[in-house]
C-alpha cells in the first residue's frame, strides 16, 4: 500500500477513535440527562485512588467501576500508536501535549456540568498514551506493517500488564488496612479495676453462651465503674466492644464511651435487645479513652484495631 494512501487510513482511523472517546467522555453514562440535576462544579486537583485498579479476583466479578478503572488506561493507548504514525514527535512533546489536552477535556468537562475534574483520570488517561506510545517505539523497526501493528498490540499488552501490576503494588503499599486487634486493658497508663477488665468468664446474655477472650467489664455490684485507658493519640482507630446484660441479672443499666470528651457511644438498657449486641466506632484521632458504666450491664473483648501501612 502506498505511504500516502496508509497516511489517510490511519488519520481516519484516529478522526475515528477520537469522536469516540469524545462520546463517552461527554454523552456517556447519562451524563446529558444528569447535567441538569448538577448545582455546582466538582474539581479535584489532589490525587487521590489513581493507583486502584481491579484485583484478578475482582474480574471474576467485575463490576462497572472495575471496567472504567482499567478503561481510563486502555481507552487512550491507541493515542500513543496513532499520533506518532502521524507525526515524528520525541516521547516528551507528545507526552506534554497529549497531557495539555487532556487537563482542557477535564475542565470542560467539569465547567458543562457533564462530569467532573479528576487529576486521577489525568493521570490514568496519561499512562494509557504513555504506554502507547513505548509500545509503538518498540514495535514499529521494521518495514512489514502487519509484522510492526503485531509487535505493537503484544508490547502493549505486556506494558498494559506491567503498568497494571505496578498500580497494583503501589495501591497495596499505600492504601491503609486494619492492623491487628488490641485489647485495652493490654494498655499502660489505665484506670479503674484492672483485675475486671484481664479475667474472662463465660456469660449467657439472651439464652447465648457467651466465651470472651480478651477482657470482660462490669460494675462489680456496684452501682457504677469508670474505666479510663489513653490510647496515645493515635490516628484512624477503629474501636470495637461487645455488650449485654446478663441472663441472670435484672435488665437494667447503661453504658457510655467517650474519647477526648466526647460521647461517641451511649446506650441504655432500655433500648437494647435480650441478646448481645456489637460496636463498632471510628475515632479519627483517640488520646484518652473512657467507659461509663452503671448498673447490671456487662462489657467483653473491647479493643482496637489502627488503621496503618503494611510496611509499618
Amino acid at each position: 500500500m502506498h505511504v500516502k494512501q496508509q497516511r489517510k487510513i490511519i488519520f481516519a482511523v484516529t478522526i475515528f477513535y477520537t469522536l469516540f472517546i469524545l462520546y463517552f467522555l461527554f454523552l456517556a453514562f447519562g451524563r446529558v440527562g444528569n447535567a441538569d440535576k448538577i448545582t455546582e462544579y466538582a474539581f479535584n486537583f489532589l490525587p487521590e485512588d489513581f493507583f486502584r485498579v481491579p484485583s484478578l479476583s475482582d474480574l471474576l466479578h467485575p463490576t462497572l467501576m472495575d471496567f472504567v478503572s482499567i478503561g481510563n488506561i486502555a481507552a487512550f493507548i491507541p493515542f500513543g500508536i496513532l499520533i506518532p504514525l502521524l507525526y515524528r514527535t520525541s516521547f516528551v512533546r507528545f507526552m506534554t501535549l497529549f497531557i495539555l489536552c487532556i487537563l482542557v477535556l477535564e475542565t470542560i468537562q467539569a465547567l458543562t456540568f457533564l462530569g467532573s475534574f479528576d487529576i486521577d483520570d489525568v493521570i490514568k488517561n496519561s499512562s494509557g498514551a504513555a504506554i502507547g506510545f513505548g509500545a509503538y517505539k518498540l514495535g514499529f523497526r521494521t518495514k512489514n506493517i502487519r509484522r510492526n501493528i503485531a509487535a505493537t498490540g503484544i508490547f502493549g499488552i505486556v506494558l498494559m500488564l506491567g503498568v497494571w501490576g505496578i498500580f497494583g503494588t503501589l495501591d497495596h503499599v499505600f492504601t491503609k488496612e486494619m492492623g491487628p486487634f488490641v485489647a485495652i486493658n493490654d494498655l499502660k497508663n489505665s484506670t479503674g479495676n484492672p483485675l475486671t477488665g484481664t479475667k474472662p468468664s463465660s456469660l449467657k446474655i439472651g439464652g447465648q453462651d457467651v466465651e470472651p477472650k480478651y477482657n470482660v467489664y462490669s460494675t462489680e455490684g456496684k452501682n457504677k465503674e469508670t474505666y479510663t485507658y489513653s490510647l496515645g493519640n493515635k490516628e484512624e482507630v477503629y474501636l470495637s466492644l461487645n455488650y449485654g446484660i446478663p441472663d441472670h441479672k435484672d435488665f437494667h443499666g447503661s453504658i457510655r464511651v467517650t474519647v477526648d470528651g466526647h460521647e461517641f457511644l451511649s446506650v441504655s438498657a432500655e433500648a437494647q435487645r435480650h441478646e448481645p449486641d456489637m460496636g463498632l466506632i471510628f475515632l479519627p484521632l483517640a488520646n484518652e479513652l473512657t467507659i461509663t458504666i452503671e448498673g447490671n450491664e456487662t462489657l467483653w473483648d473491647v479493643g482496637f484495631r489502627e488503621m496503618e501501612y503494611t510496611w509499618n
